[in-house]
Parts: C-alpha cells; structure tokens; sequence
C-alpha cells in the first residue's frame, strides 16, 4: 500500500500542511498508540500520530519500575518504555506530533482531524486516548506519585512487601486492589468516606474475611507525610471533623477512572461510563474506518500489555479496512476501463474489406 501525504514535524508541533489525506491519523499515544503506529508504518502507511502535548506517553510516563511489561526481566522504569515505544514507531516512519487534537469529523470516507495549527484528513482514525485516573485533588499527591502513591496495584503492589498499605475507596475496584494487596502488605487499611462500602456483596465478603484488611470508615485523606517518600496518611473524620494519622507508607487510590472520549461524544458510541464501544473482539467502533484502542475502550484490564495488544489489533483492521478499499477501487477502476474500451470499440467505424 502506498506511503501517502508528507508532514513537517518539529518537537512542537507541525509547520507545514499536507494536501494529501494521510492512510492512518493516530490520536493519542502510551502503550497503544504507539504499538499501532508501530504496526502500522510497519505496513507503510505512514501513519501521523498526536500523542498529545501534556500526555504524550500516556500513565506509564507516571510510573516507577514497571516489572511485568514482558521482555525485560529486570523490569523498566515507565518512562523509558514509552521512549522505547515511540522510538520504535519512529524508526518504521511514523510521524510523531506532540499536540493536542482540538475536533474531530469523523463521518464519511475522509476524516477530519484539528489541531490548534492545522487541519488533517485520513482514510481511517486510531483513537488511543487512553483514560485517567481520578485524583484526590491534595497538593502532596503529585509529588508523592512513585514515591509512595500509586493507582495501581498490580504495577506496584510488589514493592509495598510487609508495609501498611492504605486504599481509599469504597466500590469494587477499591476492594479488588485491597484484596490484591494483602498478599504484599502487612496489613491494609481501606479508606471510605462512608460508614458502608458500594462494593458488590461479594466483594465485601472477601474483603471482611481477609485478616489483613482493616476500615477506616467514615474518613478521607486530608494530606500526606513525607519529603522524598511517603511516611503517613492524615485522615479526616467525615463525621466529627477531626484528624489522625495513619502509619502507612503506601498508598493507593481507587476511586475511579475517566476515560479521555470527550473529543469524540456524540460521534463514536459511548457506553454509560463513557467508554467507546467496539464490537469485540475488533476495535470497529460504529463509525467505518475509526478504530479504538487501549484504557479508552477497556475498564476491565487497564494494563499496559493489554492495552498495547488492542493497539496492535487496531492497525490491523485499519490496515485491513484500507486494504479491502484499494482492492474494491482497483476492481471498479479496471471495471470502468473495460467499459470505456468496449464502448470505444463499438463506437468505432467499420470498414469493409
């Protein structure tokens, strides 16, 4: 398949325009944007990837040592496997764009993709938005992140091993990570606002029935201890208003997820959480020619293999879709040839000999 449309990159963004419609506009980047770039310059579509001017590289960029992405039996720290990644899609020809896509018109045999500096079209669209832990919103959680705070524990909970480890939340996800993270920790803490969980039934009975775990009901985290690590929670009483601390030196958040679907609502399906919709196991999404991929479409998994799987399968299908539309053109272009000849022959004056 052709390599089409050319684009001037620099690390801020795009200086000059292409006429031509790209194959492949990728939006978004970590784990599985940059794998379907990878996938597809591999399969010369040149692919154009917006990985996003804050984002580019997605949560892992926010991560420490990642120890079970497979291939390095050492582990690697988040960031320098999102380097690796998008090297990689590089290297094959991808064009990377660190900027933010403002709109999308995806309708249609030609997509529209907007940036701040210039407007892009494309026979299909990759989304890889990813999507974003929500935070608790105090001035130390930044900064404590890899250091302490996390908000995910089957990346991190290895590394909490005999340490009192605080969960704050109160639904299902709460619970599976605090379940998960007993096997690590001394003891566990769950940290809920309410003098009740939301978790399934069958959730709190695990989590009752766990040793390990403990409650700190009707409490919230006011702040965080610790310079170069975290050392204690302050917890809140939600009731009384009072404060205490909390002894932990681990801290995990989980109170839910945002998928980044904003730029795409009222085009591509969403599901009520706001998830994109694909008819599995494909990443068509109802709209032909766009695709999605990775934490956009999963709120299940949300793990950097997994993700970068659906990133993979992604620029298959586009590669698959682009393919079955050349064939299609060839197959009417050879159709209308054979026609014109035919008529041209019919048309033609006999002469008689």
């Amino acid at each position: 398949m052709p390599r089409i449309g050319s684009t001037s990159v620099t690390e801020k963004g795009v200086d000059s325009v292409s006429a031509d419609p790209r194959n492949v506009i990728i939006i978004g980047s970590g784990p599985a944007g940059y794998t379907a770039a990878v996938y597809a310059a591999r399969a010369n579509l040149a692919p154009l990837v917006f990985e996003g001017s804050v984002t580019a590289g997605g949560a892992l960029m926010n991560t420490t040592d990642v120890e079970n992405f497979p291939g390095f039996r050492e582990g690697i720290q988040g960031p320098q496997l999102m380097d690796e990644m998008r090297a990689q899609a590089e290297r094959f020809g991808a064009e990377l764009v660190s900027d933010d896509v403002v709109s999308v018109e995806l309708e249609g045999d030609l997509k529209t993709v907007r940036t701040e500096d210039g407007t892009f079209t494309a026979r299909t669209v990759i989304l890889s938005m990813g999507s974003g832990y929500r935070k608790l919103g105090i001035p130390e959680e930044d900064r404590l992140s890899g250091h302490g705070v996390s908000w995910c524990a089957t990346c991190d909970g290895f590394f909490f091993r005999e340490q009192h480890i605080a969960v704050v939340g109160g639904g299902d996800s709460a619970i599976e990570e605090a379940t998960f993270l007993s096997r690590f920790g001394s003891r566990v803490t769950i940290v809920h606002r309410r003098d009740e969980l939301r978790a399934s039934k069958i959730m709190q009975e695990r989590a009752f029935a766990d040793p390990k775990i403990e409650f700190a009901w009707n409490s919230e985290v006011a702040s965080l201890e610790g310079d170069d690590k975290l050392t204690g929670v302050v917890l809140r009483d939600t009731v009384t208003g009072e404060l205490r601390t909390l002894d932990a030196t681990g801290l995990f958040i989980a109170i839910g997820h945002d998928p980044r679907s904003e730029l795409v609502k009222g085009q591509v399906e969403l599901d009520d959480d706001g998830y994109v919709l694909v008819s599995h196991p494909s990443t068509h999404t109802n709209i032909e020619g766009v695709y999605a991929s990775g934490d956009l479409v999963d709120h299940h998994y949300r793990q950097a293999i997994t993700a970068a799987g659906s990133g993979c399968a992604a620029a298959l299908d586009a590669e698959r879709h682009l393919a079955a539309l050349d064939h299609a053109a060839s197959i009417a272009g050879s159709a209308a040839q054979t026609a014109a000849e035919d008529a041209a022959e019919q048309s033609a004056p006999r002469v008689s000999v």
